[in-house]
C-alpha cells in the first residue's frame, strides 16, 4: 500500500500550504485579502480622503508631514481547499493494494492534513457518480477525521461523471477556492481535461495530479494478452508486440499535450507514476507554490 514515511510526515508538519492569487475572505489565516481591514501586516499608505475611517489614520506621518494618510493594511483571509478525486473504475488499476486510487487518496490526505494544520477549510468531491456529494470545506479539527475517514471509503468503480462534480461544485461552492484534482484523465470525453482547465478561468485555483501505473506508461506486455475495460463491457483481445510502439507514441502525446494545455492555463501539473515514491511529488509541489506565489 502507497504510504508516506514517518520522517517525511514530520516534515511535511512545517510545509505551507499557499494560493497563487489573492484571496477572497474575512478569517485570519495564510492567504493575502484584496479585502481591507485591520491585520498584523501593513500595506501603503492612501491620503485621506472623505470617507475614510480615522481610525486607521497615522499620527506619525501627520506629524511629520502635517498631512493626512490613512494606514491600508493586506487582510489575511483563508481560502478553501476542494479535493477532487476520481473513483472511476480506471483508476482501480493495479493491485488491490496499490493502484491508481491508493495512490490519490495518499496524496490527498496529505493535502488535507497540511491544510488542517493551517487552519484552511478542506472539503473532498469524488467524480465517478452521476450525483456526487460534496463534503462541504470546513476549518475545525474535528473535520480532517471525516476527509481521512471519507478518503478511505472511495472504491474504484463506474464510469467518469466529472461533468455531474462541476455542476454540484458551481451549486454549492460560492466562494473561490483551490481545486486539488487526482485523476488518470482517462475518459471517453475528449473534452475532460478542457472542462477541468475551464475552472481556471472561473473562481477556482487549480493544480492537477495526474497519475497513471507504471503499466500505462511503459506498456510491458509481451505475450497474447486480453484487455478489459474496468468501466464497461469492453475486452479486446491482442497481441501486445504489434501495438506497443504504437501504444506509446500516443502516451507521449497524450502527456506532452496535457501538460502543455496546463502551462498555458497556468494549472500546476505533476505526473505521478504510482510505483515512483510519493515524496518527491509532494516536496518539488510545495517548492514550486513557494516559488510561484504571485499577487
Amino acid at each position: 500500500m502507497p504510504h508516506l514515511s514517518l520522517p517525511f510526515l514530520a516534515q511535511l508538519a512545517t510545509f505551507k500550504l499557499r494560493v497563487k492569487t489573492l484571496a477572497q475572505g474575512i478569517l485570519t489565516g495564510l492567504h493575502n485579502s484584496p479585502l481591507q481591514g485591520q491585520s498584523v501586516e501593513f500595506s501603503e499608505h492612501k491620503e485621506y480622503a472623505p470617507g475614510d475611517e480615522l481610525c486607521h489614520l497615522d499620527w506619525k506621518v501627520l506629524g511629520k508631514l502635517d498631512r493626512y494618510f490613512i494606514k491600508r493594511f493586506e487582510h489575511e483571509a483563508n481560502m478553501p481547499f476542494v479535493l477532487l478525486v476520481d473513483t472511476s473504475g480506471s483508476m482501480g488499476y493495479g493491485e488491490e493494494t496499490y493502484n491508481k486510487l491508493e495512490v490519490a487518496k495518499v496524496l490527498a490526505g496529505a493535502f488535507a492534513w497540511v491544510a488542517s494544520k493551517q487552519q484552511d477549510a478542506v472539503g473532498l468531491l469524488s467524480f465517478s457518480q452521476e450525483k456526487p456529494q460534496l463534503l462541504r470545506p470546513k476549518a475545525h479539527a474535528n473535520h480532517l477525521s471525516l476527509i481521512l475517514s471519507q478518503l478511505q471509503s472511495l472504491k474504484a468503480q463506474g464510469e467518469t461523471h466529472l461533468g455531474a462534480a462541476l455542476e454540484t461544485l458551481s451549486a454549492q461552492l460560492r466562494r473561490r477556492a483551490v481545486l486539488l484534482v487526482f485523476s488518470d484523465l482517462l475518459d471517453e470525453n475528449p473534452n475532460m481535461l478542457s472542462q477541468l482547465l475551464k475552472l481556471r478561468t472561473q473562481k477556482y485555483e487549480l493544480a492537477l495530479f495526474h497519475i497513471l501505473h507504471s503499466d500505462e506508461l511503459n506498456f510491458p506486455f509481451e505475450e497474447p494478452t486480453l484487455f478489459l475495460s474496468m468501466e464497461d463491457e469492453r475486452r479486446l483481445e491482442i497481441h501486445p508486440l504489434r501495438l506497443r510502439q504504437s501504444y506509446l507514441q500516443h502516451m507521449q502525446h497524450f502527456l506532452k499535450n496535457t501538460r502543455s494545455q496546463c502551462q498555458t492555463a497556468n494549472v500546476d501539473y505533476a505526473l505521478v507514476p504510482t510505483h515512483n515514491p510519493l515524496e518527491p511529488v509532494l516536496l518539488q509541489f510545495f517548492a514550486q507554490r513557494k516559488r510561484g506565489r504571485r499577487k
